[in-house]
């Protein structure tokens, strides 16, 4: 489980969106790619064949990634696929897929 804070100032804020800001989509998603290479390494590229936001992020809530392994992993062979949910609060922010480019669809 990862934890993050994205601050008021993060660059990706100023326009998304002005006095109101709600952090992107994408910044989320850097963070469970954070979350994934802390866990299982460096990755190779990656496919989001699933991805849901439930409920918007604002900058200084705290929130955490939960990962796991998607798919059956072979002994010694490396994870290929993860679910992932970002959770604020123990309130589902956002869930969904990622894939090593070369994994097969489960």
């Amino acid at each position: 489980m990862n934890r993050f804070t994205i601050a008021h100032d993060h660059p990706a804020l100023a326009g998304h969106f002005p006095g109101r800001p709600i952090v992107p989509g994408v910044v989320v998603l850097d963070r469970v790619l954070d979350a994934v290479e802390a866990a299982h390494g460096p990755l190779p590229a990656l496919r989001l064949p699933q991805v849901k936001f439930v409920r918007p992020l604002l900058p200084g809530e705290p929130a955490q990634v939960v990962i796991e392994a998607a798919a059956p992993v072979e002994t010694g062979a490396p994870a290929s696929r993860w679910r992932f949910r970002v959770e604020r609060d123990g309130e589902l922010v956002a869930s969904g897929e990622i894939a090593a480019a070369g994994a097969s669809a489960a």
